[in-house]
């Protein structure tokens, strides 16, 4: 038997029984006349002690940090007690000791404050998962992932597992694919989502599905981006947009109640894609702190004022609710100013309680500033700084400037606003091939009333789509599916695909349509995402075991790596005389 406890489940109430422990030995202090190991497990710290007269207290000299010990020894209570650890009331006067294993010196502190940086710490991952603030992201993952499967099984959904090796379609970003040993010249893919399985088991009758699932995207990676990621998928046979919605809503509102103790109110806002862009120059706005975008160009643009004359140029109020720091405008002006080189002209307006104005230049006075401030919702009190921007940087800057102006502010942020994105359109326009991609994937439903303009207009038609998004990050996107096969095929039409493309590519999809397909539809949640921004983490590799790096990398194991020639040969590769292929 290796232990009769753990380490960090000893208490007070444990005084007087003997007890054998195994651990890593976290330190290691000689203090002359005593001496301690703090001897570290999966469950916390226990203190050992060593006093002058245990013939042991030579022999823990040459343990070293990391070393595997069994010890025995009696648990007594502390005299000096340490209430910030949770065995500090107690010691354990050690009898016994075995080493289990020796260890290296670790190439950095096993602390929760370690001295690794984060190349480092991806290299010897194993080490850096037994820091407490790892193995806790990792148990903290486990825990939503249990709340998770309990709430989808209470609400009829079931966990079925789809396939990892699958059929290579245009779902939007690069797939990862694997050679077929047996089939010549072939190859799978690995799924960027379980997408067109969830469909087929709505069309198998299968009402409620879920499945908490590893997926695949080879495209560039960023702090919230892996190359293989997990997601709560869902599906759902017979609904509307509002059937999913309120339950992703509800498991949401569960998941922070049970996690943060928060009370968080429903339903979430819906903001129509145009609506988002327009008023906080972004698809996936973060409400947690309130200054928002209004378009000015209908009132400054032939105003005579020359600074608002450009032709290429948009005009664009912020609006700052309730801003009274008049000492701190000219330094959020300069801030703004500086802010990027395609801002080019930036003025304030404040709106007084009274409801006058103040400006510091006499440029408004021809202008309606009362009809001006209506149309754009400000209330007095409210701070307008007006910019001139060039049209086609808009989006890129106005997405980050609201975060960074919050920021700049001091602004207190609510800790969760969540809202649904809705009415995206079905296509977006490639800028490079200047050909129609789809904005989400191809089998998300266009609006009804939307769907005659297909055919000749396409860019008119929008999408039975939504997005989650939480404190500005898109935590996942889901739709109203396509169920008829002549549907489908004009929507891949579209996008360019011809006849034989189509059914290369989706044959057996369009003809799982013909035999009585449902109504359906679902969404997909980021697991990684939703975890970091729930515990307001920006990176989610601390919750994952084992991350890539920012080049994809898995330093740890030198992931991904050459193949042997034989192995080569055996996939039917070409390759030259040095391998490569």
């Amino acid at each position: 038997m290796y232990k009769t406890h753990y380490c960090g489940t000893l208490r007070i109430t444990d005084i007087g029984k003997s007890v054998l422990l195994v651990g890593w030995i976290h330190k290691n202090r000689n203090l002359g006349s005593i001496s301690f190991i703090d001897l570290r497990d999966y469950y916390g710290i226990v203190q050992l002690t060593f006093y002058k007269n245990n013939p042991l207290k030579e022999k823990i000299i040459k343990l070293g940090r990391e070393f595997i010990i069994q010890i025995k020894g009696q648990v007594v209570e502390r005299k000096f007690k340490n209430l910030n650890n949770p065995t500090g009331e107690i010691e354990v006067l050690v009898s016994e000791i075995k080493i289990l294993n020796k260890s290296r010196v670790p190439p950095f502190l096993i602390e929760d404050k370690t001295d690794g940086n984060d190349e480092l710490r991806m290299k010897y991952r194993y080490l850096d998962i037994r820091r407490n603030i790892i193995k806790n992201k990792l148990i903290f993952r486990h825990e939503i992932t249990l709340i998770i499967r309990k709430f989808m099984s209470n609400k009829g959904f079931i966990e079925i597992e789809t396939p990892m090796l699958i059929k290579s379609t245009s779902e939007g970003a690069r797939d990862f694919v694997v050679p077929s040993r047996i089939n010549i010249g072939k190859f799978y893919s690995l799924p960027q989502s379980p997408q067109i399985f969830k469909q087929l088991l709505m069309v198998g009758g299968i009402d409620k599905y879920f499945q908490i699932v590893k997926c695949f995207r080879d495209e560039d990676l960023r702090a919230d981006r892996q190359p293989e990621f997990t997601q709560i998928d869902c599906e759902m046979s017979f609904i509307e947009p509002n059937n999913i919605q309120n339950i992703i809503e509800e498991l949401i509102c569960y998941i922070i109640k049970n996690k943060c103790g928060l009370n968080i109110s429903t339903p979430f806002l819906k903001i129509s894609y145009i609506n988002a862009i327009k008023m906080y120059g972004s698809d996936k706005p973060d409400l947690r702190f309130d200054i928002r975008y209004c378009e000015l160009n209908n009132f400054l643009k032939n105003s005579g004022i020359s600074f608002f004359s450009k032709k290429e140029e948009l005009i664009i109020s912020i609006l700052i609710p309730k801003y009274a720091i008049y000492s701190e405008i000219d330094k959020l002006i300069k801030y703004i100013k500086e802010y990027n080189k395609n801002i080019n002209y930036v003025i304030w307006i404040k709106y007084l309680n009274n409801g006058t104005f103040q400006y510091p230049l006499d440029i408004f006075d021809k202008i309606n500033l009362k009809k001006m401030v209506n149309s754009i919702n400000a209330n007095p009190g409210d701070l307008l700084i007006i910019i001139t921007v060039k049209s086609k940087n808009i989006k890129n800057i106005m997405e980050r400037l609201r975060l960074k102006i919050a920021i700049f502010l001091k602004f207190k942020f609510k800790r969760f606003a969540p809202l649904w994105i809705v009415d995206f359109p079905l296509f977006e326009l490639d800028e490079k091939s200047k050909k129609l991609n789809f904005l989400h994937h191809p089998f998300t439903s266009p609006k009804d009333e939307d769907i005659k303009y297909l055919k000749n207009s396409p860019k008119k038609v929008f999408a039975k789509s939504y997005d989650l998004i939480i404190n500005g990050v898109e935590i996942g996107g889901g739709s109203i599916r396509i169920h008829k096969r002549k549907l489908q095929e004009t929507v891949l039409k579209c996008i360019g695909l011809s006849k034989d493309e189509i059914y290369t590519q989706f044959g057996f999809l369009l003809e799982a349509l013909e035999y009585g397909a449902p109504p359906h539809g679902g969404i997909a949640i980021g697991l990684d995402r939703l975890i970091s921004t729930i515990t307001g983490n920006d990176n989610i590799r601390d919750f994952i075991a084992f991350p890539k790096n920012n080049s994809g990398r898995d330093t740890m194991i030198n992931s991904p790596s050459v193949l042997s020639l034989e192995q080569l040969k055996e996939l039917n590769l070409k390759f030259n005389n040095r391998g490569k292929i």
